[in-house]
């Protein structure tokens, strides 16, 4: 789904909840409802983000790349801001993102369907538009000696 659509659909679909459970149960239960997953939110976020980064220090002092690490870091700040955005659905995406085991269900679930590009600053490649290394020997190489006169030898 293109995210142009994902930006217009999102705030829709929250409205309209927002709408609804405010007309079944009335305003500011339901303000206050959306108020309360915030704070719960945040607390989570923090739990969740002291323990990833204990665990990314960790792998870091064994010497391991702490790449499960990095990946919870970024699902956790997506979590953490849509969590922060009033709504229902988006509070429940939230929440998943920052509950440890769907966490790592969903991170699991986008690995198995991305599509990654690798690229290596030593191969003759290098980065897309950037031009390749001349070929060894035919570069312009000037050979010669050269000394240091103090300006007051003259």
């Amino acid at each position: 789904m293109p995210i142009l659509v994902l930006f217009i659909l999102v705030p829709l679909i929250e409205i309209y909840l927002l709408i609804k459970v405010g007309s079944l149960i009335g305003a500011l239960p339901t303000v206050l409802i959306v108020i309360f997953t915030a704070i719960l939110g945040t607390a989570l976020l923090k739990q969740q983000g002291l323990a990833t980064l204990r665990r990314y220090q960790q792998s870091l002092a064994q010497g391991k790349i702490p790449a499960q690490e990095l990946v919870e870091g970024l699902a956790l700040a997506f979590g953490g801001a849509l969590l922060l955005t009033p709504g229902f659905v988006t509070d429940f995406i939230g929440f998943l993102c920052l509950l440890p085991v769907t966490r790592q269900w969903i991170i699991a679930w986008l690995l198995k369907r991305a599509r990654f590009r690798f690229f290596s600053m030593s191969s003759s490649r290098g980065f897309p538009g950037q031009q390749p290394p001349p070929p060894s020997g035919h570069g312009r190489t000037i050979e010669g000696d050269y000394s240091v006169k103090d300006s007051d030898q003259e």
